[in-house]
């Protein structure tokens, strides 16, 4: 009995040990959360609730003026237009980075890393000089125009700089490998028999796409979504350069109170605590297809 007690009690010890080797092996990372992620968002939330003086700086307190600002029209208008070019980058995105991934997730394995490396190529530069590089190509006498003109399609320059459609063609070149990856991802592990079973049934191919293909990607077009929608909806830097500011979308809001003209510390920490809900609620959205799936399994 007591041999019994004592292997048992070694069996829960080895049990034990690795869970406990597991959270020191995740010590680094928490810790990174906790100094980067947690800390800076509850600042901000305490900031929120400030109040701006009128010579500059902030005082804390709970005030709800700033939350009061996050309702008005104007920035409501300027949030849902964030939302719809962040949207219509996420399709874009999707529509045109899951040809490619399912191209490069079921090539050959002595192709595959060429492929991919083609799909990595853009990160090899700087974000600020490829985005730069659409100014190039988008003005008036820049390369587009240029070949445009060429072929007598159009008889003047069209105006592209600083407009919406600018902005979105920024955005979907900048996140579209985001999408491709991920994608990429749940392709690989594909299983090549179950697709050649469905065409064994009497599939089309358009049918087989649709009910086994689609649905063993779908987590890596969540994942694709979630990293395309979340930091368009936020970033400014684009707008700013193929914008022109003209197109005001949240995150050139936020910065502006920070260090722009506005410095109002208490309302830019309001917006971007409101920003950070809604990227809360698209990591919610994007995780209940999954989640409904794993109960109906």
């Amino acid at each position: 009995m007591r041999q019994a007690d004592t292997a048992f009690e070694s069996a829960s010890g080895n049990r034990r040990a690795p869970r406990l080797t597991a959270y020191l092996l995740l010590t680094p990372l928490l810790v990174w959360v906790m100094a980067f992620v947690v800390a800076p968002a509850l600042i901000i939330l305490v900031y929120s609730f400030g109040e701006r003086q009128v010579l500059g700086g902030v005082t804390l307190g709970f005030s709800l003026r700033s939350w009061a600002r996050v309702g008005d029209p104007i920035y409501l208008a300027i949030l849902w237009r964030s939302v719809e070019y962040a949207g219509i980058t996420t399709l874009i995105c999707l529509v045109v980075g899951y040809p490619v991934a399912f191209v490069v997730g079921r090539a050959s394995e002595r192709h595959r890393p060429l492929l991919l490396t083609l799909v990595m190529i853009p990160f090899w530069t700087s974000f600020l000089i490829r985005t730069y590089a659409w100014v190039t190509i988008l003005k008036s006498e820049g390369l587009l125009n240029s070949l445009l003109l060429q072929l007598s399609w159009i008889s003047e320059p069209i105006e592209m700089m600083y407009t919406p459609f600018a902005v979105i063609i920024g955005l979907v070149y900048t996140f579209v490998p985001f999408m491709i990856l991920p994608i990429y991802g749940s392709v690989e592990k594909l299983d090549a028999s179950l697709i050649e079973a469905a065409l064994d049934l009497g599939a089309g191919p358009w049918r087989a796409f649709w009910k086994v293909i689609l649905p063993l990607t779908r987590p890596g077009i969540s994942a694709g979504v979630l990293l395309v929608f979340v930091p368009a909806l936020g970033l400014y830097a684009v707008n700013d350069i193929l914008g022109g500011g003209r197109v005001d979308m949240i995150g050139n809001v936020i910065e502006n109170q920070f260090k722009g003209t506005a410095r109002n510390w208490p309302f830019g920490a309001a917006l971007g605590t409101a920003l950070l809900g809604a990227f809360a609620l698209a990591f919610w959205l994007t995780r209940r297809p999954g989640r409904a799936d794993r109960a109906a399994g």
